[in-house]
């Protein structure tokens, strides 16, 4: 059993800690949480999600303070249920001219085919949570129920306050030894993100090795070896799915890729219509977008990752700035598929309905799947 850092012993598995049930830990009904999905999520959607019993969430990942307390009044105008914020904790990017501009230089071919030229530099787009005060004291002064973390955790000090102001704290982890630094760190629950999840993977480090364990896996594993309880994201689309997730020890299943056909999220026609096309069987793993391993639908953006290049992208989210750049490019000739279109494995099972109808739909299935497995 692998260990934390400075740490005297492995950790091992409380019987009774698992034994948490949705409402206990969250207090909601449905042991369903739509994913934060940043630039994706808006509060008609979350609040649909609360209101039908289950989490409602809201990236705050792609906005400042100011932007983020507008979507935090907004949700509460539409709901009193409990709901998750969620926020980015990315290391500091490492402004790289050479790698910047090599990087630019190999973009320009793909910038010019749309009649424009590349940025002249890369700018940071979004502030991570650990350098955003600003943040922090909109969060505590707020005081959402519950604020999640994602990229990595924010200092002791930055946890303690958000504790003692009365905030449950998740964070992603996609492997053990993560998982493990969000328990010592004293948060209340492990998202598990398995590699067939869409959108960007949660590494702490994005140089590190993946260890592109499964949603099952590392459930399976993150039940066994941590106390905290856990909730599996990946590929999750439909109640067999959310059943499945919980035989696996998760107390509760996160969903994202299912919501993007609803037509509260924030996405454009262009990206509803790849998800429900062939592109939707072909998801890629790239750092092209961001710089940063994210699962999109196969555009023609996922596509350049098939071209010959020795080239490491900038630092997330400098690559970003390079990837909106070129999107808005292509769409202004009318090419839509250069965007960012996350998207999970299961992308293909995603059904076009309003949230609080896929919810009761998510209901029946997950309890007739639970029915059938007794």
């Amino acid at each position: 059993m692998q260990q934390a850092a400075g740490s005297s012993g492995s950790i091992s598995l409380n019987p009774d800690s698992k034994r948490t049930s949705m409402g206990e830990l969250l207090g909601v009904e449905l042991p369903i949480i739509q994913a934060p999905m940043a630039g994706v999520s808006t509060p008609q959607l979350a609040a649909a999600v609360c209101n039908a019993g289950g989490l409602g969430s809201l990236g705050a990942g792609a906005t400042d303070a100011a932007g983020a307390r507008r979507m935090i009044q907004e949700l509460q105008s539409l709901t009193d249920k409990p709901f998750n914020i969620n926020v980015f904790v990315h290391q500091a990017p490492v402004h790289d001219t050479e790698r910047q501009t090599e990087w630019l230089k190999w973009l320009a071919p793909h910038f010019q085919a749309f009649d424009t030229e590349p940025p002249t530099q890369l700018d940071a787009l979004y502030t991570s949570f650990a350098d955003d005060p600003d943040m922090l004291a909109m969060l505590l002064e707020t005081r959402p129920p519950i604020v999640s973390f994602h990229f990595g955790l924010p200092s002791s000090q930055a946890i303690a306050a958000l504790k003692t102001a009365g905030i449950s704290l998740f964070a992603t982890a996609t492997c053990l030894e993560e998982a493990i630094a969000i328990e010592r760190a004293g948060l209340d629950a492990i998202v598990a993100q398995g590699f067939e999840a869409g959108g960007h993977r949660g590494m702490f480090d994005p140089q590190a090795a993946d260890a592109e364990l499964s949603t099952a896996a590392l459930t399976r594993l993150l039940v066994h070896e941590t106390h905290l309880p856990i909730i599996a994201a990946g590929g999750i689309m439909d109640g067999a799915g959310i059943a499945a997730a919980l035989a696996c020890g998760a107390v509760a299943a996160q969903l994202g890729t299912v919501f993007i056909a609803c037509p509260e999220p924030s996405a454009d026609d262009a990206y509803r219509d790849a998800l429900t096309g062939s592109a939707a069987h072909h998801t890629r793993m790239t750092s092209i977008v961001s710089g940063r391993p994210a699962r999109i639908l196969a555009n023609r953006f996922a596509s350049l990752m098939e071209e010959p290049s020795r080239l490491t992208p900038p630092d997330y989210p400098l690559s970003y700035a390079a990837g909106k750049a070129l999107n808005a490019a292509a769409r202004s000739k009318g090419e839509t598929g250069f965007g960012a279109q996350w998207a999970g494995q299961g992308a293909p099972l995603a059904r076009a309905m309003p949230a609080e109808e896929l919810m009761d739909v998510l209901k029946q299935e997950w309890i007739e799947e639970s029915g059938n497995a007794k």
